[in-house]
């Protein structure tokens, strides 16, 4: 007879468990914004750098093409995005934040730097900073 699967000791498990705790806590905190967490990740990378094409934040972002074009079809409904021809490509457009989308970065950081104090404050500094290496 084999062993028995110890889930509290298999990284992958705690890993993808523990993702989905934070993804949760963080979609609570950002729903009041008009944000999913989906969308969240798209303005963490377009605050970083604008004008990005939907293939760089399809693979900037590790999701599949159809997961972006939806998200962006409804950040561009929701005034967030709006999107321009690229100005090196022809056949790709560039996307750009709104005001709206800008005004929230404050706001929506603030939500998600509470969701993780909160959901790591048990844990001492050192074993966070380790946990972040």
């Amino acid at each position: 007879m084999s062993a028995a699967f110890d889930r509290d000791q298999s990284a992958g498990f705690l890993i993808n468990h523990l993702a989905r705790i934070f993804a949760n806590a963080l979609a609570v905190e950002i729903r009041p914004l008009g944000l999913a967490p989906g969308q969240f990740m798209v303005l963490l990378e377009l605050w970083r750098e604008e004008g990005q094409t939907q293939r760089s934040l399809t693979a900037r972002l590790d999701v599949e093409q159809a997961t972006m074009a939806n998200t962006l079809a409804r950040m561009e409904r929701d005034g967030l995005i709006v999107r321009r021809p690229h100005p090196e490509d022809g056949r790709a457009q560039s996307v750009w934040l709104t005001e709206k989308a800008r005004a929230l970065e404050g706001p929506a950081t603030a939500a998600a730097t509470a969701v993780n104090g909160r959901l790591l404050r048990r844990l001492p500094a050192s074993s966070r900073a380790a946990f972040l290496e």
